[in-house]
């Protein structure tokens, strides 16, 4: 019986690394199709917003992309050797928060995958003499999806570090993991705090790389840990 809960445990532990990798991997492709442009520069941006004929598409996959890498923490949670109560509830709480997480980013993306497309569009639309009002809608519609960016940043950045914890003080698993997811949880909230006090600027965007340069790190590292176990 124990031999076969440690095989479920490496299991778990390689499908956790394969979900995050697979799920990042496939988010930065699908938004590469994203419309581009300098974010915060709203009367430019909004008009490559309405134009946009992905828009939906790309939406709807960024959302399945990320419950794919959520998943892989999640996962990783069943995978580990849990010995104190400090880990065991640790443990828990990064996994409820990744649930959480998730669930902020389908709010995220009905802000602006929906509602920021439909304002757009109408102020593209309108009349002259109704633009400023429609653009007015838009910039409201805008910083809404900041609010919601930044706490789902935060959310996710606080459900690293607590699995990062939880990773350390598990056994048979390289500490130094634990390091990197830590260090990946810092990288959002630098997201959550940049969305919420100046939106997507450059800083911004330098959060988001580096945190999807350190997922990959860390998912690698131990899907080639949990093969080595085996």
């Amino acid at each position: 019986m124990e031999n076969n809960t440690e095989s479920d445990r490496q299991l778990a532990l390689r499908l956790s690394a394969w979900l995050l990798l697979v799920g990042q991997i496939l988010y930065v492709i699908v938004t590469l199709f994203h419309a581009g442009g300098d974010a915060n520069n709203h009367p430019v941006i909004f008009q490559g917003y309405a134009a946009s004929g992905t828009w939906t598409m790309v939406h709807v996959a960024q959302f399945a992309c990320t419950a794919i890498l959520l998943a892989g923490p999640l996962t990783l949670f069943f995978g580990l050797d849990v010995q104190g109560e400090t880990a065991k509830w640790t443990g828990r709480f990064g996994a409820a928060l990744t649930v959480v997480s998730l669930s902020l980013y389908a709010v995220v993306l009905a802000v602006d995958g929906v509602a920021l497309k439909q304002a757009v569009n109408a102020w593209v639309n309108a009349p002259e003499a109704e633009k400023a009002a429609r653009f007015a809608t838009a910039e409201a519609v805008r910083w809404l999806e900041w609010g919601t960016r930044s706490y789902e940043a935060f959310a996710l950045g606080l459900a690293l570090v607590l699995l990062a914890v939880t990773v350390a003080l598990a056994a048979k698993i390289p500490r130094p993991i634990a390091y990197v997811m830590a260090l990946s949880g810092l990288a959002y909230w630098l997201q959550g705090w940049t969305a919420g006090s100046e939106g997507f600027s450059s800083t911004h965007i330098i959060g988001i790389e580096a945190a999807e340069v350190l997922n990959v790190i860390w998912a690698g590292w131990l899907l080639v840990a949990s093969w080595r176990r085996h």
